[in-house]
């Protein structure tokens, strides 16, 4: 008898705190759940000067551990929070952080991974009602989301389009730190996304680097889908980098045709721009091909152009098994090289992934 009263709290226990984390506590409109990914890629590349094998991660999606939840605080507004970590899964260390969207002195102790787990994914809380969301945190840059919306490969693995890799746009190109950004709802299918971001200077510091704002208008409906995308942040005294990009996709079903381009334009120097023009092909029963050529100029003759192939299967909606190869050639000095290979100048190089994804 003792026994089985003993087990019977032991339940309650883990019942109050199943409850807890899923949803704070009973009837209050209030959840929180925990999510990730956990993506391992075999990663093979191959160059003029010398190649490399090695064990990775995120060849497909990015690797992860998250938390998100929502309040409901009636009258249609809800606070939200999303704290989502970058996992280096093939060695069980954590992803580095820029506290202050800088390229020097930004990073915590520049450890790049050694310093543990970090919220460096996505780290805001928010308020959300029928006037939008306002969120406060480290989050995506909208000039980012472009390039990972409009990439078959989804900016992942040896396949990423060449447009990213190659990019001009400075540390805030895929997140920002100490940001405040505005989304509208959706509306005809048009929704706008505003962010501006600080790098926390003294007010009489000769610079103030890592200050900077961005839009984004993008336009949905149906199989169509349009954005285009401006921002412009501080890199110096005197100095800023402005970045333009547009993009599209169509969906005919039996494929979704893909186009993106962006141009980077730094304080006395070329543009750099680059562009991306795929497809995602669905293949039955549970299988897609994904496709791209994709390529980037610096504007003072170095190229780089980039061709990638991949497939992947569905196992299931959280399990999937896939593979990529990339091929790129350089011109005009450039030496641009995949999965960890070395190429000179001019120079070309192959990689291949393979790999399994498994989301929770």
């Amino acid at each position: 008898m003792k026994r089985s009263l003993i087990a019977l709290a032991a339940l309650a226990v883990v019942g109050a705190a199943s409850a807890q984390v899923n949803g704070f506590a009973a009837g209050n409109g209030s959840s929180v759940t925990v999510f990730g990914v956990v993506d391992a890629t075999v990663a093979i590349g191959n160059g003029d000067t010398s190649n490399k094998t090695r064990l990775t991660n995120s060849g497909y999606n990015s690797s992860r551990l998250g938390f998100k939840g929502v309040e409901d605080l009636g009258g249609g507004l809800k606070a939200r929070f999303w704290l989502e970590a970058g996992v280096n899964n093939d060695d069980g260390s954590g992803a580095a952080t820029n506290v202050s969207n800088q390229a020097t002195g930004g990073a915590l102790a520049g450890m790049n991974g050694s310093q543990g787990l970090t919220f460096n994914r996505s780290s805001w809380v928010a308020l959300n009602g029928s006037f939008g969301e306002v969120r406060l945190g480290r989050d995506y840059t909208p000039q980012f989301w472009s390039f990972t919306v409009y990439d078959p490969f989804g900016t992942n693995g040896v396949g990423t389009t060449q447009a990213l890799n190659s990019s001009g746009g400075g540390v805030t190109i895929v997140r920002a730190s100490n940001s405040i950004a505005y989304i509208t709802p959706s509306m005809s299918g048009f929704a706008v996304w505003a962010q501006t971001y600080f790098g926390e200077n003294a007010s009489n510091a000769a610079s103030q680097a890592g200050d900077g704002s961005a839009i984004r208008v993008q336009y949905d409906n149906g199989p169509l889908s349009l954005a285009v995308a401006f921002s412009k942040t501080t890199t110096g005294a005197g100095t800023d980098v402005q970045s333009t990009n547009f993009g599209g996709s169509y969906d005919m079903k039996v494929a979704q045709l893909i186009g993106f381009w962006n141009k980077d334009a730094n304080t006395g120097a070329k543009d750099v721009v680059g562009y991306t023009i795929g497809a995602l092909v669905p293949v039955a029963p549970a299988g897609t091909v994904r496709v791209s050529f994709s390529s980037s100029d610096n504007g003072a003759g170095a190229k780089t152009d980039k061709f990638s192939l991949g497939y992947v299967y569905d196992f299931s909606k959280r399990t999937a098994l896939y593979g990529t190869f990339a091929s790129l050639s350089n011109s005009g000095g450039a030496a641009q090289a995949l999965n960890g290979a070395v190429t000179p100048a001019n120079g070309s190089s192959t990689g291949f992934d393979v790999g399994i994804r498994h989301a929770f």
